[in-house]
């Protein structure tokens, strides 16, 4: 198993091995942090396969820094952010339920659950929302999302805190 220095290295010689490495590792996270942003599974797929090829063609030029996923979460922060401003819709249709086919009572109230807590983030302004998107579902530490986002940790607690009251507030 590479190292992700190693993975670098290995992709900057061509070595497809190490592609396919590098995109099994962080495919799922990348593609998860698109469907929060994007909030549609078939535009999250486009955006994260855009995410990686934009990446590889940067890859001549990337200087590894320690935190591969930061630079992903970048690219496709920039890619989702440019999706919807294109769509210049909320994110987040009521139809989306209708696609949610689920026969009990409990599993439906989970679903507007979803939907309702979705349709919240979708209201929070774009940097709060990035805020509670890596927070809270991708699970990273207040200094890595300072980092990601190229911000001071001080403006990261601020907008964690912030979002999280307009959060309650809504729900």
């Amino acid at each position: 198993m590479y190292s992700d220095l190693g993975l670098i290295r290995k992709m900057k010689q061509g070595d497809e091995d190490a592609f396919a490495v590098f995109v099994h590792k962080y495919y799922p996270k990348v593609l998860l942090y698109c469907q929060y942003h994007c909030m549609d599974k078939e535009d999250a797929r486009d955006l994260t396969q855009e995410t990686f090829v934009r990446f590889f063609t940067k890859l001549p030029e990337y200087h590894y820094r320690g935190k591969n996923l930061n630079f992903l979460y970048t690219i496709a922060g920039n890619l989702c952010k440019d999706c919807l401003r294109k769509r210049k819709e909320i994110p987040l249709q009521e139809s989306r339920l209708e696609k949610e086919r689920l026969p009990e009572e409990r599993q439906m109230e989970n679903v507007l659950n979803k939907i309702v807590v979705q349709q919240a983030l979708g209201q929070l302004p774009e940097e709060l929302k990035e805020i509670i998107i890596l927070y809270y579902f991708q699970g990273l530490k207040l200094t890595e999302i300072a980092e990601t986002l190229h911000i001071g940790l001080p403006l990261v607690k601020y907008r964690l805190q912030r979002a999280k009251k307009q959060l309650e507030k809504w729900l």
